[in-house]
């Protein structure tokens, strides 16, 4: 398949700009992967499509203020997004000004005393050091700003930095939200374990490559941006178990289905994993370890768009996408979700 095979078209004014009151009042386009059929419901029906024993596995990651805005030596402006937290003084970045700074120039973060230095590029990113002691997160959570999507066309505010969080982020690392998970709260959460569903975690700290669409008309020739994940040896074994009492694996999100599927062998178990993942999940993908997916809607050609294809068929996926368009459903970080099941997925 093409990348343009993977393109539909979609007003402007269907990318929500800003989240519902309510987390869970978005709403749910049930996708049925084997008859092909959709279901309009509210998300907050999700618990009535989960069974006694299944597994809901969530992304536990959490949203750095990775934003900074600067300044050169010379006085230009910067704008600098943190992509990667190495250590406390150390991290990669992507660096927007009107001309590419050279290894050794002194940024200047704005709203603080904070010097960052270049010290060198790794890729398209560079390598950025606190000039002085310091901790690169205490400086982020001061002066920060939340890294809003670039489809989100304002300035983020005080509100996105609880709502471009999910309701149980916990450890710190991404730059964009696993954004099935923003759907969820915790009266939700209480009620699906209530019911007999159980809940996994893992890892995968998102980055900003996921915004990146695919210019390669041919796919091989894709270049698929990597993320740092964990998948511990709790979560295996809860998976486990799940398949021995017949229940199923729900991903909250193509972030968790990207992990699993990584973490997976040959025969479709998961063993604990920590490192980096390129895996790229397009049509044709045998899927190993996950039944059922909570996603949002995806941009026009982009590789989360073929990955929800390899999981519940191209014809269908692109189907419910024109009915979303049709039925003026939100698209993207702050908009409504898609429940999808498949079969015979091993």
């Amino acid at each position: 398949m093409q990348r343009s095979d993977f393109e539909y078209e979609l007003p402007e004014e269907l990318i929500a700009q800003r989240p519902l009151p309510e987390r869970t009042a978005s709403r749910l386009l049930c996708v049925d992967g084997v008859a092909g059929g959709f279901e309009e419901r509210m998300f907050r029906e999700l618990p009535a499509l989960l069974r006694e024993g299944d597994l809901l596995v969530l992304n536990d990651t959490r949203v750095i203020p990775a934003r900074l805005y600067g300044k050169k030596p010379g006085g230009g402006q910067v704008e600098i997004l943190v992509e990667r937290v190495l250590d406390e003084r150390h991290v990669l970045a992507h660096v927007r000004a009107s001309k590419s700074p050279r290894e050794g120039t002194r940024l200047a973060v704005d709203d603080s005393e904070a010097v960052l230095v270049v010290t060198g590029r790794e890729g398209s990113l560079f390598a950025l050091a606190l000039e002085a002691a310091g901790d690169i997160h205490a400086l982020l959570e001061q002066v920060g700003h939340m890294p809003l999507p670039p489809y989100i066309r304002r300035e983020d505010g005080e509100a996105d930095r609880e709502r471009y969080q999910t309701v149980f982020a916990r450890q710190p690392g991404a730059v964009a939200a696993p954004t099935a998970g923003l759907h969820f709260d915790q009266a939700m959460l209480a009620r699906v374990q209530a019911q007999g569903v159980e809940i996994g975690r893992l890892t995968l700290h998102v980055g900003a490559g996921t915004f990146q669409p695919v210019r390669e008309e041919d796919l091989d020739a894709h270049h698929m941006h990597s993320e740092w994940l964990e998948v511990d040896g709790t979560l295996c074994e809860q998976i486990a178990a799940t398949r021995a009492r017949g229940g199923r694996v729900v991903a909250v999100g193509t972030t968790v289905v990207r992990a699993l599927e990584a973490a997976a062998d040959e025969a479709g178990v998961v063993r604990p994993m920590t490192g980096e993942t390129a895996l790229f999940v397009r049509p044709g993908y045998r899927f190993r370890v996950i039944d059922a997916l909570v996603t949002n809607f995806h941009l026009p050609g982009s590789t989360l768009l073929m990955l929800v294809c390899a999981f519940a068929g191209y014809d269908t996926v692109m189907a419910a996408y024109r009915q979303a368009v049709a039925a003026r459903y939100r698209f993207f970080s702050y908009g409504d979700a898609m429940f999808l099941t498949a079969e015979n997925l091993r």
